[in-house]
C-alpha cells in the first residue's frame, strides 16, 4: 500500500489516558502531541478552558479534557500531554486538550467499533462516537466536534 492510499478497513488512532480509561481520536485530526508548557489563563472562561499557549507562533486554546468530562481537575506531571487537534467544521482552528498521558498509535479494525452503549446518558453520550474492544482493552472513540464545541454539547 502506498503512503497516499487510504485504508478503509482500519482506523488509525492516537490512544490517550484519562482517569484510568483509554480514549482514542483519529490520527487524521491530531496535529501534534506536546509536553506540558506554560498556559496563560483567560478570564471569564468555563472551568475546563485552562487558557491559551503560544505554540510555534500560533495562539492555541487549551481544554482540560478531564475537567470537561466532569472527572475533576487534571493532575499535571511528567506524563501529562497536550494533544493539538484540528477540526474541519471549526474553521480549521487548532485546539489543545490536556490528557493524563498519550500512550500509542493503533490501527483499529472499523468492524470492531460498536455504537455507544445505551447505558450512557445525559450530555456525555454526545461525546462518545463508539467503543472498540481490542484484546483486553476497551477503547472509547470520542466525537471531538461535540467535546470541543460548547454550543453543540449544551454547555
Amino acid at each position: 500500500m502506498t503512503e497516499t492510499a487510504v485504508d478503509y478497513e482500519n482506523l488509525k488512532v492516537v490512544v490517550f489516558q484519562l482517569a484510568d480509561k483509554e480514549y482514542v481520536i483519529p490520527v487524521s485530526q491530531v496535529q501534534g502531541i506536546e509536553k506540558l508548557i506554560y498556559i496563560t489563563r483567560v478570564p471569564k472562561t468555563p472551568s475546563f478552558v485552562k487558557g491559551v499557549i503560544n505554540l510555534r507562533g500560533v495562539v492555541t486554546p487549551i481544554i482540560d479534557l478531564k475537567n470537561r468530562f466532569g472527572l475533576g481537575e487534571s493532575s499535571l506531571n511528567e506524563s501529562t500531554r497536550i494533544i493539538i487537534i484540528t477540526l474541519d467544521d471549526m474553521d480549521d482552528m487548532d485546539v489543545g486538550v490536556i490528557v493524563d498521558s498519550a500512550n500509542d498509535v493503533l490501527d483499529i479494525p472499523v468492524g470492531s467499533i460498536e455504537p455507544q452503549p445505551e447505558v450512557v446518558g445525559g450530555m456525555e453520550q454526545d461525546f462518545i462516537a463508539g467503543v472498540a474492544k481490542i484484546d483486553s482493552r476497551l477503547l472509547i472513540l470520542l466525537h471531538l466536534n461535540h467535546v470541543l464545541n460548547p454550543i453543540k454539547s449544551g454547555v
